[in-house]
């Protein structure tokens, strides 16, 4: 594989895996819309570490515990899948109290909390642990640059989905939570029947 034919194949790898992450920005953008641009770069840059850090993984697994790695990689789909479902699911619950007028809206409460962004990024990233097949073939420092590419792009289409989630968020206003919850059990549910249909 020539320098060009590298480059591009890990841009389109890089789009495609971060396609999910993108989702769940655009929903984070709507939930929160009167976020920071040092809280968006944070959240962006979660989701292109675990982007990064997930097909470095898969490849050492690959390359030193294959046996481990193929015993775990059914598990994989159904593991984000609950953890999207999970915070989907509490999306879900808080949008309908709001909508019923049984809970105010609170600004602090609607603010993205470092758990739940950490428990994003794995979800969207895990799949991901999946690509150290796609790059097997790679040394060390081939992998590490692929794997950085991937990072880089999943930050900068995040950051531009969190962007656009934030003038619909405006526009959603008391629906943000039910309308997020929705998406991200979507996005789960789409991660699961992907992987095992």
């Amino acid at each position: 594989m020539n320098v060009f034919q590298f480059i591009i194949s890990n841009v389109l790898l890089g789009i495609g895996l971060a396609m999910d992450a993108f989702s769940v920005s655009i929903v984070n953008g709507f939930h929160e819309p009167g976020m920071s641009a040092g809280k968006k770069n944070k959240i962006a840059g979660t989701f292109g570490f675990f982007q990064t850090i997930m097909p470095l993984i898969g490849w050492a697994a690959v390359s030193f515990f294959i046996h481990i790695f193929k015993k775990a990689e059914p598990f994989i789909p159904w593991i984000a899948f609950g953890l999207l479902i999970f915070i989907g699911g509490k999306m879900l619950i808080e949008g309908i109290m709001i909508l019923r007028g049984k809970t105010e809206e609170n600004e602090e409460d609607q603010k993205l909390g470092k758990g739940t962004l950490i428990i994003q990024g794995i979800a969207t990233s895990i799949d991901a642990l999946s690509v150290g097949f796609t790059i097997s073939e790679y040394g060390f420092v081939s992998a590490l640059i692929a794997a950085l590419m991937i990072g880089v792009i999943t930050f900068l289409l995040c950051r531009i989905a969190l962007t656009l989630g934030i003038k619909v968020g405006t526009k959603l206003n008391r629906y943000a939570s039910l309308v997020g919850g929705i998406i991200l059990i979507g996005i789960g549910t789409e991660i699961l029947l992907s992987n095992v249909l």
